[in-house]
Parts: C-alpha cells; structure tokens; sequence
C-alpha cells in the first residue's frame, strides 16, 4: 500500500480539510493539465483551472522545484507581455513494458510523455520457465544500463503473457503454449530479478489497449482487438477502459467450441497460425511450414495456400459475427501473427460477414503489428508511473507531506 493509500476514509472525515493536501491536489490538477493539454502560461492554467494566479504560481514552483515541470520556452501575444510556458517534464520517471511471446521477447522503456527511449528484441529460446524469466529480468537489465536512465526512476513495469493472470494465486492459467508458465511465485521471482513494481496482464488485452491508445482503436466507443498467432485471444476496451470480466477471462475467445472432423475442437483449433498451417497441407503443401510461409506463397498465387487463407477468412468471419452478436463494438482489429496478413483476409472476412449476420463492425487491420502488445503494456505501466513518480516527487520534495 502507497502512503498516501494510508488515510482512511474515517480518516479525511475527522479531517476535512488540510493545506498540505489542498496543496497537493493543486499540484496535481495543474500536473494533469499540461500533460493533457500541452505546454501553458500560469494565466491559461489559472483560467482554466479556476485557481487564482498566486495559488497557480506556486504550485508551479513546488513542481519545478521537484522536478515535475520544466520551462518550455515563451508566449508572445499580439499585445501583451511575454509569458513563460510550463510543460511537464518526460525524464521525472519512466515505466517499462514487456511483451513475453513463444518466439520473442520485446522490452521497451518510456518517458512519462510514452516516447520510448529504448528498446530491445530478442529471441526467445527458452527451454523452461524458469529460463524465460531469468531472460526477461536479464534482457530489462541490459536495455536500462545502455539507456542511460537511472533505474530508480523506472516507476512500473508491465509484462503482457498469453493466459489469465490470477493474482491470488499467483500463476498464470491458461497458457497453454508456453509449458510450466503457470508455475507458482515465477513472476515474484521476476519482479524481485527486477527490482521495480511489476503488474501481469493478458497480451491479448494489452494490445486491444495499444491499438486504442497509439492505433486505429482511438476514439471507438467499444473497441475489440482480435489476435491470432501461436493461439486466439481477444481484448475489450469499453469507453477507454479495458473489459476483463469478472475472473479476467473476458475475451479468451479460443475456448469457444467448435465442431470438428474427429471430435469437438475449439475455435483456437480452426482458427490460429496452426489451422492455417494444416488447412495447406491439407490442399496439397508439403514440407516444413508455417503460418508466414503460407501467407507469402498465398501472395505467390499458391492454389493451396490461397485456398487455406480464404478458409481462415471464413473462419474469422464467424468469430467476428459471434462478437458482434455478444458486444455490438463499433470497431473490430485483426492483429497477431496472422493479423499482419490481414490485408489478404479482408475480403474474405467482410464478404462472409454479410453472409452470416446483420451485424457488421467495421473491421480493420492492426495499424500497430508486432508491437501492440508491446506498447499496451507501455501504456498500462505509464498509469501508474505517473501517479508514483508524483507521490515520490512530492514527498521527497516537501517533507511535511
């Protein structure tokens, strides 16, 4: 629990009002609106906060004097005097995202404004658990070091994995495609590797939030971000907030049965990079094979392999009609692994969508790719590295806090 999380509510009751947390929220409120609205004068902050000027002037003081604000240069109007421009400043912290996949790990560290300032990729050759771990605390060790950046400024981290994190328990459920990755305590291992706060998320729903935040999702009033790859997942953001359910299973759409040839398989069985694979063999492909290789021969003009895509667009189809029925989003993604082939699903996906539904989203390829997972947990963790950063800033800054 933060400090300031301390205070009961029967607390601020016998308390209802104290200077120093006014002061705070002050702070806080002009914090907000810089970063919101971009570098200002204490006049505009003043009109548009409805602070008087001398309260503006100081909190702007107290944030310079702890780094939280910077000048950013001048304003001149047409008649008038010249007014310095306050701007929040990017390097008071910085949070970290991480993106654990089957075949590759992605880092990347962030200023509070969300550029990112480093990053590193790396290829995920990890036998067992314990070893992809130890390969993410190790790759996020490397990439602060050579960033330059002080690693008691990172505020938060974020991991996005395959599964549902259950943080009761500790462990990851549901992800099947990376063996022992459901083992007790191995993320408190990472997190203690790592030295940071540390908060575990489903890819696939880390994505949805990159796609809505940097990608084609911004400004969609419910949002569905469709990932196909190694497995089938899929992350609601409702409002610009991510929808997870009740045991964070919302979306692990892979689950869904779905009827086959032997017996009863699952939609992630007709529909992830696999099926595809086997949809080619299936027409006459031979050899080793991937999902990649199939799209590419697809583009080559392939018989078999354009036959496989256009039944993995069918079969997108019907995933989508089955969204569409259960959430009505405005707006459906295809990302993932085999998302990046969108372009050569497309048209397969939207004419058989008016075949099966009355219901028909708009859907869109990821604008993101291989990195929505990557900059969701990037803006998951920024959240969060602000709200700290300003606590450890302001304490450390004024004592009597």
């Amino acid at each position: 629990m933060r400090e300031n999380d301390a205070m009961t509510s029967s607390d601020e009751g016998e308390q209802p009002w104290n200077p120093q947390r006014q002061r705070n929220s002050n702070e806080r409120l002009l914090l907000d609106r810089l970063r919101a609205g971009g570098p200002s004068s204490r006049a505009q902050l003043a009109r548009e906060s409805g602070l008087s000027k001398p309260t503006v002037s100081s909190a702007l003081a107290a944030l310079a004097a702890t780094g939280l604000v910077r000048e950013a240069g001048t304003h001149t109007p047409e008649r008038g005097r010249s007014a310095v421009l306050y701007a929040p400043d990017p390097t008071a912290g910085y949070a970290l995202g991480i993106d654990i996949g089957r075949a590759w790990l992605r880092v990347a560290l962030a200023d509070l404004d969300g550029a990112v300032v480093a990053r590193s990729e790396v290829r995920n050759q990890a036998r067992t658990s314990s070893t992809m771990a130890d390969l993410v605390v190790t790759t996020a060790h490397q990439l602060v070091a050579g960033s330059g950046v002080d690693a008691e400024k990172i505020a938060q981290a974020v991991v996005g994995t395959p599964g549902v994190y259950d943080a009761e328990k500790r462990r990851v459920r549901y992800a099947q495609h990376l063996p022992g990755w459901g083992r007790p305590g191995l993320f408190d291992r990472m997190r203690d590797g790592l030295g940071m706060p540390l908060a575990v998320h489903n890819d696939a729903n880390l994505a949805a939030l990159g796609e809505y935040t940097f990608g084609v999702g911004a400004g969609s009033r419910l949002f569905v971000y469709v990932m196909i790859g190694t497995g089938l997942g899929m992350g609601v953001v409702s409002e610009g907030q991510l929808f997870t359910g009740a045991h964070g299973g919302a979306g692990e759409i892979g689950f869904l049965p779905w009827p086959g040839r032997q017996k009863p398989d699952t939609l992630e069985d007709a529909v992830s990079g696999d099926a595809v694979v086997a949809a080619a063999r299936s027409h006459g492909m031979a050899g080793p094979l991937t999902a990649k290789d199939v799209f590419e021969a697809a583009r080559a003009g392939n018989p078999a392999a354009v036959k496989a895509v256009e039944l993995e667009g069918e079969r997108l189809a019907h995933t989508v009609a089955a969204v569409a029925a259960v959430l009505d989003p405005d707006l459906v993604v295809l990302g993932g692994g085999v998302g990046h082939s969108a372009d050569l699903l497309l048209r397969t996906v939207r004419e058989t969508l008016r075949t099966l539904t009355p219901l028909r989203p708009k859907v869109a390829p990821s604008s993101l790719g291989e990195d929505a997972v990557l900059l969701g947990a990037v803006a998951t963790a920024l959240g969060t590295a602000r709200d700290v950063t300003f606590e450890r800033r302001t304490r450390s800054g004024n004592p009597g806090r």
